[in-house]
């Protein structure tokens, strides 16, 4: 029999999945029974912070997205907790000086996080360097991921050429990150050997069931040296989430990358969540249209996210009869912006201005800020140049900058502290606060008048008020 080599798991329920299938809206409460249970089974690691998660615990939840880490650090005593972290955009959508980055990195390890999964939407390594640098120094582990995409530029060479680059800049692994499910079996064979022969570091692939060929492409990525895959347990897997835990663990059962993980421990696991998915049916939050395959993704490359924040703003503008003019749209705005990955927030400046285009019956007639920016190297060096008439239309005589973007930016931390002063409990909510005032602001509002209720309940107790 060949050399054993177990495939390790990583399960993505507390973050990619359940960002994928109900917008981000499970609560601590949902996850904390089970995580005991969770830390039995064995995982490389589970994602349960980062992405969008952060934002979506302050705005919609009103949960301090912090207090939820510590508290999932303490349940998993034997598991690594893992997170996404969008570069130098952290977990917003533009870019933050490198103190910020710097204090968001160290923050985040010491409240629990173990492996830092960067990115960048353009895969631009400039954007990547402060935040690796940042984990190296505070003992993390940075696992730099590549955006995937199809164009002319993203040959085989390209990704064994940036896998070498990454090794170089210290990273501790390689993800190979294909939000929009569009790595089919085959090709994850030719990728997964080319960046095995560009780099000595651990690869782990994460994709989407979007197309409905992410299991078989799990399976041939793994026989071509894969050495991680990210699941999400089976009540929140396929549709835009990840294949299942369980088949995957079944899979390869009994083969050379068998994964050693107890199916009965599984079972808790998944009829835990089970219970709440039938919650998120009946109330409406888990719609059935995201559990479908969508052939769409293959031919546009258009990720769920984006094919759905297009229909609402086609049907805010009353066009939902243009949808496919605008996904023939995307690969033509793609290609003028320099063809890059479609992911947050590109994937949105993309599909913004194929919409704009579309219902303005011109092309480039409105160009919106985040397309200017972008044009104007704001955002970092696309891998093709932009379309020069369409860059001289959107931003006009302005030169556009060829730095590391974050090199125009003044420290701010300081800043936001001195704006925080009045709501700040803990070091971490400057942060939360420097990457989303507004809805931080109120957060801490809405905290402090719950904090000021129980004193008040505790002071009526204390008084008599209630019966002890």
């Amino acid at each position: 029999m060949a050399e054993k080599r177990p495939v390790k798991i990583t399960e993505t329920v507390l973050r990619d999945a359940h960002q994928s299938l109900i917008a981000t809206r499970m609560p601590t409460d949902v996850m904390l029974p089970i995580v005991e249970t969770m830390d039995q089974v064995g995982y490389h690691a589970v994602e349960c912070w980062g992405g969008a998660t952060f934002d979506a615990s302050l705005r919609f939840l009103k949960e301090d997205p912090w207090e939820r880490l510590r508290k999932l650090r303490d349940g998993f005593k034997n598991t690594k907790l893992q997170m996404l972290f969008r570069g130098q955009n952290i977990l917003g959508y533009s870019h933050y000086s490198d103190d910020v980055v710097e204090y968001f990195v160290q923050k985040s390890l010491a409240n629990g996080i173990d492996i830092i999964r960067i990115f960048d939407c353009l895969n631009d390594l400039r954007n990547l360097e402060t935040a690796v640098k940042a984990s190296n120094k505070e003992g993390g582990h940075a696992q730099i991921a590549l955006s995937y995409t199809l164009g002319d530029a993203y040959t085989l060479d390209y990704w064994k050429e940036t896998a070498k680059k990454i090794e170089d800049m210290g990273a501790n692994s390689l993800c190979i990150k294909d939000m929009a499910g569009l790595l089919t079996p085959s090709k994850a064979t030719e990728l997964v050997q080319a960046l095995k022969d560009g780099t000595q570091l651990p690869i782990d692939l994460h994709t989407h069931y979007t197309s409905g060929v992410a299991s078989m492409t799990y399976l041939k990525a793994v026989e071509a040296g894969c050495d991680i895959i990210d699941t999400a347990i089976s009540p929140f897997a396929l549709g835009t989430s990840q294949p299942a835990t369980e088949v995957m663990v079944e899979t390869f059962k009994g083969t050379e990358y068998d994964t050693g993980l107890d199916q009965k421990i599984l079972k808790k696991v998944s009829d835990h969540f089970k219970t709440y998915r039938e919650e998120c049916l009946a109330n409406g939050l888990l719609n059935p249209k995201v559990l479908g395959v969508d052939i769409k993704t293959l031919l546009y490359q258009v990720p769920g996210g984006m094919l759905s924040n297009m229909v609402s703003q086609l049907s805010e503008m009353g066009a939902e009869d243009k949808l496919d003019e605008v996904l023939q749209e995307i690969p033509n705005v793609r290609k003028d912006f320099g063809e890059p990955p479609l992911v947050t927030p590109s994937s949105q400046i993309v599909g913004t201005q194929a919409v704009l285009n579309v219902v303005m019956g011109e092309r480039y007639k409105m160009v919106n800020q985040q397309a200017k920016d972008l044009l104007a190297g704001k955002y970092g060096q696309t891998v093709k140049p932009f379309n020069p008439e369409v860059q001289k239309k959107a931003i006009g005589d302005e030169k556009p900058i060829t730095c590391r973007p974050a090199d125009l930016l003044e420290p701010s931390l300081e800043k936001f502290e001195k704006e925080c002063a009045q709501w700040k409990q803990q070091d971490e909510d400057v942060l939360s606060y420097a990457l989303f005032p507004q809805v931080a602001k109120e957060f801490f509002e809405y905290r402090e008048a719950q904090q000021t209720q129980v004193d008040a309940t505790v002071a009526d107790k204390e008084n008599g008020a209630y019966p002890v």
